[in-house]
């Protein structure tokens, strides 16, 4: 393979991870439908429950996570794992490719699933016995936030912003933003009763809502939404009467088509553990572009 598929495979891997990873970020919760857990009944606006919800969330440092995620004819993806935002993104998701250019990438590399882990400063990507015989037995690619946001431009930015401080307090805060955020009712998911909320945030018209976020924490929201081409985002969220998010699902028109994402949470407060891979059984994709990138066989397209 040239060195500008390599470029462009690495890049896009890269891509879906970590929109994976941020995508499997929720938010956990008060019960919104309007009884305290081991409480009475009581009755708050949306936007003084979803203020519970924040502060609820801070203490809930980990949790399990399932989600699927499409994002237009780019991929479809499902990932399995566990994830801990207490002090930056940490944890290991299992990711597979189920459709879209990046399902055909991976299966040219040998398997469409994969793992990543996350760390403070890097991930990394475990990649198939194929496409290791390409790079010299390895089978880890390490992609470092940094690198990522000097390679990637503006996106690549967004993408260092997202993996170094996401937090579930995100899909709350949106919800926040939307100036509009209302109360759906309670259902039952995955045999829970929970309450429903949603809101969609209109980017053009945030200034001029009163959206409950401070100035810092809207200029910055402006600005991700406006690097991946987003103008509009519904973001839906469930939750428990154990004040903890079951499930979330957010709908945005992007630069690559339109996304949806669903995700499930369980197993708050899991211990979760990442380390960084052998360095031995490790590559640096950034050393991987300069060597020419003579990656050859069904590790990729042509160019």
């Amino acid at each position: 393979m040239k060195s500008t598929t390599v470029r462009r495979m690495s890049l896009s891997t890269a891509v879906v991870a970590a929109l994976t990873g941020v995508a499997a970020c929720g938010s956990s919760g008060t019960d919104q439908d309007g009884k305290a857990a081991g409480g009475g009944a009581i009755h708050v606006s949306p936007i003084a429950a979803l203020r519970s919800v924040e502060k609820s969330t801070d203490k809930a440092d980990s949790a399990k996570v399932r989600s699927s995620t499409s994002l237009g004819n780019l991929m479809a993806v499902k990932a399995d794992g566990a994830l801990a935002w207490g002090h930056g993104l940490k944890g290991t998701l299992t990711i597979t490719y189920t459709g879209g250019q990046m399902a055909q990438m991976m299966r040219k590399a040998g398997s469409t699933s994969m793992e990543a882990r996350y760390l403070q400063d890097a991930y990394y990507a475990h990649m198939s016995d194929a496409y290791a015989q390409q790079m010299g037995g390895k089978h880890w690619l390490k992609y470092s936030y940094d690198d990522l946001a000097k390679l990637g431009g503006a996106s690549g930015s967004y993408m260092k912003d997202q993996l170094q401080t996401s937090t579930p307090n995100q899909s709350v805060q949106m919800l926040l933003a939307s100036g509009d955020v209302k109360k759906v009712g309670a259902e039952t998911v995955s045999g829970t009763r929970t309450t429903h909320y949603s809101g969609t945030v209109d980017v053009a018209s945030l200034a001029g809502k009163s959206t409950n976020l401070g100035a810092g924490q809207l200029a910055a929201l402006k600005k991700q939404l406006a690097q991946s081409g987003i103008t509009n985002d519904t973001i839906d969220i469930w939750i428990n009467d154990q004040n903890l998010l079951v499930k979330k699902t957010e709908k945005a028109d992007t630069a690559h088509g339109a996304m949806t994402n669903t995700t499930y949470y369980s197993d708050y407060g899991v211990p979760v553990t990442a380390e960084a891979p052998p360095a031995t059984d490790t590559r640096d994709f950034t050393e991987l572009l300069k060597s020419g990138g003579t990656v050859a066989g069904g590790a990729g397209t042509s160019s």
